[in-house]
């Protein structure tokens, strides 16, 4: 008797584990069960996906969703729609909203607000400060955390760890990478002044120099080879921490953004202005080249959006009042599969960056491949498709995207997260059905954690 499945993707190109071919994939129970070439008629429910690529989900392990606080920005609600929309299935969430992740509480909030809101997967990253510090090691544990984020700058209250003590006090308990964000505070109030009068934009990346991120790097990998403790340096955008950071593979993993990948200094300021302005700031073509020289070595591992939206009034405030971040979480697939059909990198490597290296960096459970046993969780693109990314498209609530008017190759046409297609030509599916992603268990605590004063 042939075996029955929920679901069948039928004929359409799957790039699995160390090769792309065409196959069919069937789905029973919101996991892969068998991958080959099946009966159609052996399942209730039969996609024609020829022409397609069906890829691993998308995970983008650096959003900015905003809530609690901040919901005028955006929500976890228009949030995780604007990531199904652009073909991600899965998300991790920072901690600097208000008030900040930074306590078990705080971490369950927020998987409390997620639930029945959530259009995919997610998990929670907690803030570290130096009161919280001692604590961590036990809290990175609980369901839905996808650990532990330091801001050794640019940040403000308590998520500040900008003094090597506080941090090496983080690195100093726990097992899971930790996530940083690597600029030196010290350094950014000394070179506050050539801006804080007003300015153009342009000086962004002046006042944020490279030594600014360079010093952050380099005091990090040494606090961490101290600790023993692996840590994932966010959004690389200097030549020279790449350089760096090739030497230091064996304790450190590296993101890059779209962004930094794809726009360049001074034109982007030029052409866009505040809505250019994030942090670590876009540099000249010199640092993006060698973004892509590292990306094409193996030395980044993971691509995440660093999807932080404000208003369109906010954007517009006078330099340098008007505050850094920009949306991406929408835009993360059709801008890099523009780079596939350009030929900067390989459909392979884009999958090993934004679902195998998020599991592999992150210890992800049943996500990051299409094999059986794992989630059923697709982004499946049509690579011909020839779209223009406009304002319009975009469904967070800020209402605009760096990537205005780019026209791309390459395009999201299905989201599946467990077996279940939220998106599909465009248009949502169904209802919200994000639940949290699952990470592999940890090795025992030789100590229980002490709790903060």
């Amino acid at each position: 008797m042939a075996q029955s499945y929920d679901l069948i993707l039928k004929g359409g190109t799957a790039v699995l584990p160390g090769r792309t071919m065409r196959a069919d994939i069937a789905v029973c129970g919101g996991k892969v069960v068998r991958v080959g070439f099946l009966d159609a008629g052996s399942a209730r429910q039969t996609i024609d996906c020829a022409g397609l690529h069906v890829l691993p989900g998308v995970i983008d392990t650096q959003v900015h969703f905003r809530e609690p606080g901040l919901e005028h920005k955006e929500d976890l609600e228009s949030g995780t729609r604007a990531a199904v929309l652009g073909g991600v299935t899965g998300v991790f969430e920072m901690p600097n909203t208000a008030p900040a992740t930074d306590s078990p509480e705080a971490l369950q909030e927020k998987l409390t607000r997620a639930q029945g809101r959530t259009w995919c997967d997610h998990a929670f990253f907690l803030g570290a400060s130096a009161a919280n510090a001692a604590a961590l090691g036990g809290w990175e544990r609980r369901d839905g955390c996808a650990g532990v984020k330091i801001f050794m700058g640019s940040s403000t209250g308590s998520l500040l760890v900008d003094q090597d003590e506080a941090i090496a006090r983080v690195l100093a308990g726990g097992f899971r990478r930790v996530a940083v964000h690597c600029e030196d505070e010290a350094r950014l109030k000394e070179r506050k002044a050539l801006v804080a009068e007003g300015a153009s934009v342009a000086l962004h990346p002046e006042w944020r120099d490279v030594e600014t991120a360079l010093a952050a790097t380099r005091r990090l990998l040494a606090l961490a080879r101290q600790a023993g403790r692996k840590v994932h340096v966010l959004h690389v955008t200097t030549a020279e921490e790449m350089a760096l950071l090739q030497d230091n593979r064996d304790i450190a993993s590296v993101e890059v953004t779209p962004q930094h990948l794809t726009l360049a200094a001074p034109d982007c300021y030029e052409g866009l202005g505040t809505f250019a302005q994030m942090n670590p700031p876009i540099r000249e073509a010199r640092h993006r080249e060698a973004l892509w020289r590292a990306l094409e070595q193996g030395v980044v591992d993971i691509i995440g959006s660093d999807h932080a939206p404000h208003t369109l009034k906010e954007k517009s405030l006078p330099y340098p009042k008007s505050p850094s971040g920009m949306p991406g979480v929408q835009t993360l697939v059709p801008v890099m599969l523009d780079h596939v059909n350009t030929g900067k990198l390989s459909l392979e490597r884009f999958v090993d960056l934004t679902s195998a290296g998020p599991a592999r960096v992150y210890d992800i459970a049943g996500k990051g491949r299409i094999a059986a046993g794992y989630d059923a969780d697709f982004t499946v693109v049509d690579m011909n498709a020839e779209r223009t990314i406009t304002n319009e498209w975009i469904a967070s609530k800020c209402g605009w995207t760096p990537f205005h008017g780019l026209s791309v190759r390459g395009w999201p046409v299905m989201t599946i997260i467990r077996g279940t297609i939220v998106m599909r030509d465009g248009a949502l599916q169904g209802r919200p059905l994000g639940a949290p992603v699952r990470f592999h268990p940890l090795p025992p605590l030789t100590k229980e954690p002490a709790v903060p004063r």
